[in-house]
């Protein structure tokens, strides 16, 4: 890891944000979402491949992918 540390507050959603920043915001290691973007289907949040060594991801998709992956107990 990177060393960088964000919370899910510090997110902004018209932020473009890299892999690593990514990766230490869900707690995983930056290896994941690469898995993840090669996998078939893609899982993870959406991301923007830029070129093949670039790739961003939208502050608002991130938030939007946490908020699909919530689960409510009171709710289930």
């Amino acid at each position: 890891m990177t060393g960088i540390e964000w919370s899910p507050d510090e997110i902004l959603e018209s932020g473009w944000y890299t892999t690593e920043e990514v990766a230490s915001l869900l707690k995983v290691d930056p290896s994941s979402l690469r898995r993840w973007r090669t996998a078939r289907p893609p899982q993870g949040p959406p991301f923007v491949q830029i070129s093949g060594r670039v790739t961003r991801y939208s502050g608002a998709d991130v938030i939007a992918y946490l908020m699909r992956k919530r689960i409510d107990p009171a709710v289930a």
